[in-house]
């Protein structure tokens, strides 16, 4: 299509577009998408680690769900009197980022077996506005959430000071010790996608609970 023939307001869009790429930096650009794309992730696991604290009695302080910057969202409590409740409070994002993933998951199987057979990029662009909608919102969901489940490098200091305080008096802290080694190595992992590959396997777990084929 000749440039003389696009509409005006599509080469509006496209000088605004390279204009803003320009001044601001494809760099400072993909640091802010992503950051967008992490606020569900961010807020439900800062939402574990305060009602993680709640279930277990210790006093939080201040929470913030999600903000742009480093760290981009934390929770502030009183320091836990036993071991477990540290245990129970660093652990908890995980189990709750991880179910909130797979329950997301779950909807967009459903999503996707609403349309036609068989599933083709044609059966998703002329799906209804709603079911493509609903099936955005939920992938993003689960990407996000799911990316978001392993505990911070923060929660794995936690439990290994008091895991060092805490080992001679009472020896059973030291079956906590091989949780702490796992969310050190997931973390450093991180860099290698490991968050991104655990979120894909808990998508392909939730086709697989619904009996949708991925192939």
């Amino acid at each position: 299509m000749p440039f003389e023939s696009l509409p005006l307001s599509l080469v509006i869009i496209f000088l605004a577009v390279a204009l803003t790429f320009t001044v601001i930096g494809i760099g400072t650009i993909c640091w802010v998408v992503v950051q967008l794309f992490s606020i569900p992730g961010v807020v439900v696991h800062e939402f574990a680690h305060e009602s993680a604290c709640r279930l277990v009695g210790v006093r939080v302080l201040e929470v913030v769900y999600f903000q742009l910057g480093d760290p981009a969202g934390y929770v502030r409590h009183e320091q836990p009197a036993r071991y477990r409740e540290t245990f129970v409070i660093c652990v908890a994002p995980f189990l709750v980022n991880t179910a909130v993933a797979l329950v997301a998951f779950v909807g967009l199987t459903l999503v996707v077996g609403t349309l036609e057979e068989p599933a083709s990029l044609e059966s998703v662009l002329s799906a209804p506005q709603q079911t493509l909608l609903a099936g955005f919102g939920l992938a993003w969901l689960g990407l996000s959430v799911g990316m978001a489940a392993f505990p911070s490098t923060g929660d794995a200091n936690q439990l290994w000071t008091r895991s060092r305080l805490e080992w001679k008096r009472s020896p059973l802290v030291l079956l906590g010790l091989p949780v702490v080694a796992v969310i050190y190595l997931a973390n450093v992992l991180s860099w290698l996608w490991a968050d991104v590959l655990y979120t894909l396997g808990l998508l392909v777990l939730a086709f697989s609970l619904v009996g949708i084929s991925l192939g």
